[in-house]
């Protein structure tokens, strides 16, 4: 794939992740939507790119009316949608006493807002017979996550809807990435302002797990591999070992997260 004159739109793109994709996008010769949900933020990302290709849409990108904005505004800026980076997404409540409204919350996001996306793109994509549709996941969508229900649940729902999406369009010419990291340097793992002792367990998990990657090598991991077609795009690649360990031997996997767990909790006592 050659990126030139492609047509994207990122969610989440004003910071993190989808900002370093939103920048490497247009490097690589895309015009890009960005869309975000603070909209000042988004307008300020937008004015750090070179002048004329991009545009910012701000809102709740898990709002269907949101997403007729973005696909929208592509095609007023630039013309029909090539792909869609489903990134935004939400660290969500801890365990069991997150609320019925939390966990609407983070499968509104996390989840539905990819399938409101989808249901948006794909049937013109088949009718044209290209299209691609990027999921960010996580590699606890594959795994799970210490100290994060909401948040381990919505990311493996993801993923599931990735998979979903490959197998049932992807003869029509949709095809469709899943991108499943751990540690990335951004606002998700290293918030500031205060966090509960789930949220504090959480990413004291994840920041141990491995190295953590900034933004822009993501981003680059994520288009180089776009751009070869392949669907599971793993930016620290020792998760899948973590992954094939688990599917390997359940209950040894199991014990192995409850130990992890253990010892996590005891670095923040």
């Amino acid at each position: 794939m050659d990126y030139h004159n492609l047509v994207a739109i990122v969610t989440g793109g004003a910071s993190g992740i989808g900002a370093a994709l939103t920048a490497e996008l247009v490097a690589r010769g895309a015009r890009v939507v960005v869309a975000d949900l603070d909209p000042a933020a988004t307008d300020t990302a937008v004015a750090a790119l070179p002048e004329g290709p991009a545009v910012a849409v701000a809102g709740d990108t898990s709002d269907p009316a949101v997403i007729d904005a973005q696909i929208a505004a592509a095609e007023k800026h630039f013309g029909p949608v090539d792909l869609y980076f489903a990134n935004a997404g939400i660290g969500g409540a801890g365990g069991l006493d997150a609320t019925d409204d939390q966990w609407a919350t983070s499968l509104n996001v996390n989840v539905l807002a990819r399938v409101r996306a989808a249901r948006a793109l794909v049937p013109g994509w088949t009718e044209r017979g290209s299209g691609h549709f990027v999921v960010t996941a996580s590699a606890a969508g594959l795994l799970s996550q210490i100290g994060n229900a909401t948040y381990s649940t919505t990311k493996h729902a993801a993923v599931g809807f990735a998979e979903w999406l490959a197998i049932t369009y992807g003869d029509a010419g949709v095809s469709v990435s899943c991108v499943c990291p751990m540690g990335v340097d951004t606002p998700l793992l290293r918030p500031e302002r205060p966090v509960d002792d789930d949220e504090a367990l959480m990413l004291r998990t994840v920041e141990s797990a491995g190295t953590v990657l900034s933004a822009a090598a993501v981003a680059v991991t994520v288009l180089d591999a776009v751009a070869r077609g392949e669907f599971l795009i793993l930016p620290h690649p020792e998760v899948l070992d973590m992954y094939r360990g688990k599917g390997a031997d359940y209950g040894r996997w199991l014990g192995g997260m409850r130990k992890l767990q253990r010892v996590m909790r005891g670095t923040l006592s």
